[in-house]
């Protein structure tokens, strides 16, 4: 696999990822079906997307080439880019009106 796919397959999961926990309505996405699932669950849904993308990207990396270290920073900007990649499952699930 060349680097532009894995860079663009990542950014594409990571994507779809972020959304997912803001489209289903399902506990951590094959649990029972809720009626109301809360936010606080899909908080956590989307910290264990995070981590799971993170961990792809990881393995990515490695099948590529070298794995390098990364700092506190590195998974900073993963989180902040992960809760960016969220807004438009969040806009569309949690401040819409019902119409």
């Amino acid at each position: 696999m060349s680097l532009d796919l894995a860079v663009y397959l990542l950014i594409v999961l990571a994507l779809v990822g972020a959304n997912l926990p803001f489209l289903s309505q399902r506990v951590l996405l094959i649990g029972p079906r809720r009626q109301d699932k809360g936010l606080g669950w899909r908080l956590l849904e989307l910290l264990i997307l995070a981590g799971l993308t993170t961990a792809l990207g990881f393995a990515l990396e490695a099948q590529i080439g070298q794995r390098h270290p990364q700092g506190w920073s590195f998974y900073a900007v993963v989180l902040c880019l992960f809760l960016t990649f969220a807004f438009p499952g969040f806009v569309w699930r949690q401040l819409r009106r019902p119409g």
